[in-house]
């Protein structure tokens, strides 16, 4: 059962963020409450940990079972069969892909991103296949309860005791009063500014050159803005989190130009969509759109300051996009346009 509510909450957030990234035209994601993807994405990566040891005490528990004969009694026996090794192989799959992902680590040629998602399905549909044909037996175990044995007791102990040692050593990377406590955190505070980075300007091959100029593009023509004159403009500080898909978040104050403040400067109705575009010339990231939800939130920034001090490279200077309840990857570094759609 607890297997059931890890795989349940791992597809749900899972599905969410998928959305939140790449969303189509009938699904929106609010701007409040700020913190909203941090809570779904994280609530995802450690649901993702707790289901490790919880998938392998369940096949600890059942392998003989695999190894019965005949290996195919009747239909239903067979769809059982089908549906454990379909269920195993893609959450296997997902857990692992997931773990190094976490990692940013890519040992493989295929896109990430594609496949978890669809294994995604698979696996969610693989569940819902093999519940049905255990039905029967769910309602017996749930209706008719048996003493429980030592050695089951104690395995039971110890499955639980392992997926609350996971989930602890590594939850810090995501909530902040674990953080002390989780070896195995994956991010910490360390990183320039006190922010951790995933993709740092060299990686990105990004370069700024000292005639940089901010270009805001409509349909009426193109401004641009130097930096000089952004930092004149009225700014606004808001605490903000840093959510990455990865699961990892981290809170940090900025500084910058409310982007519905730089709208209204051009002319362009309040809450239109913005396109942002970045000098990185490659990478699946280096353009995201703003939905009018969040550009017509005052806390959605240009961002030019983090923590008091001038935003460092590898954090997107000299303009980054900050907005409250959005993916890492969406809060769009080192600014070159932004086009009002």
């Amino acid at each position: 059962m607890w297997l059931g509510v890890a795989f349940l909450l791992c597809f749900l957030t899972g599905l969410l963020s998928h959305l939140v990234q790449h969303p189509p035209a009938w699904f929106g994601w609010p701007a409040r409450p700020a913190g909203l993807y941090q809570v779904t994405q994280g609530i995802h990566v450690i649901a993702g940990i707790a289901a490790v040891p919880l998938l392998l005490a369940k096949l600890w528990s059942v392998y003989p079972k695999l190894f019965s004969r005949p290996v195919v009694r009747s239909l239903p026996h067979a769809l059982e069969r089908l549906s454990i090794l379909v269920l195993s192989g893609a959450a296997f799959f997902e857990l692992a892909t997931g773990l190094f992902n976490v990692a940013q680590n890519y040992p493989w040629s295929f896109y990430f991103l594609a496949a978890h998602y669809a294994v995604g399905w698979v696996a969610a549909g693989s569940v819902l296949l093999h519940v049905a044909v255990k039905l029967p037996v769910i309602r017996r175990g749930l209706t008719r309860l048996t003493p429980v044995d030592t050695a089951r007791r104690s395995f039971l102990r110890t499955g639980y005791l392992a997926t609350a040692v996971a989930v602890v050593a590594t939850a810090g990377a995501t909530v902040p009063l674990l953080r002390n406590v989780s070896p195995l955190s994956w991010r910490s505070d360390r990183g320039p500014q006190g922010l951790p980075v995933n993709r740092t300007a060299a990686a990105a091959r990004v370069t700024v050159d000292p005639g940089w100029r901010l270009e805001i593009v409509t349909r009426t023509g193109v401004t641009r803005l130097s930096l000089a004159q952004l930092t004149g403009l009225p700014q606004r500080t808001a605490e903000l989190p840093i959510a990455c898909v990865e699961g990892w978040s981290q809170s940090a104050v900025w500084t910058g130009v409310p982007v519905a403040d730089l709208i209204e400067l051009v002319g362009a109705p309040g809450g239109s969509e913005v396109r942002v575009t970045s000098l990185e010339r490659r990478g699946a990231y280096r353009a995201s759109t703003l939905p009018g939800s969040h550009t017509r939130d005052p806390d959605t920034l240009l961002a030019l300051r983090l923590n008091g001090e001038v935003l460092a490279l590898d954090h997107g200077f000299p303009a980054r996009i900050i907005a409250p309840s959005r993916p890492g990857v969406l809060q769009t570094k080192w600014v070159h346009r932004l086009e009002v759609l």
